[in-house]
């Protein structure tokens, strides 16, 4: 099966009225080192692959990606994308939801979200 181009990845506006983003480093701060440490597990991989390829909205809760783990695990792996930089975290009353941070690992990476869209999940 061909790799997605990146044509594939929706990039959708901001919406207005957002709250503020949880903690994050700034983007000159992103470190490649724990960048790829966050994404060093198939399940961080298909969450950063899924939100670029598969998303419907601007950002998403962590039950929209429908995986089977107990809602701590999923906090800390969420967490951990966030920490490193791939993911931004905004709270929406109880909530929290995730994009990935494309412009901000492309002016940095380039090409490394490219990886994660080549990255084939079931080989």
């Amino acid at each position: 099966m061909p790799s997605p181009s990146r044509a594939a990845v929706r990039v959708l506006p901001e919406p207005p009225g957002l709250p503020a983003p949880l903690p994050e480093p700034a983007a000159g701060e992103l470190r490649l080192e724990t960048v790829l440490a966050a994404l060093s597990t198939p399940l961080r991989l298909r969450i950063v692959r899924t939100l670029l390829l598969e998303r419907e909205e601007f950002d998403h809760t962590c039950g929209w990606f429908g995986i089977d783990r107990p809602k701590s695990s999923l906090t800390h792996h969420f967490r951990a994308l966030r920490e490193a930089g791939v993911l931004r975290q905004r709270q929406y009353g109880l909530e929290r939801r995730s994009h990935v941070r494309i412009d901000d690992l492309d002016a940095r990476f380039p090409g490394l979200l490219d990886l994660v869209l080549d990255w084939d999940p079931d080989a």
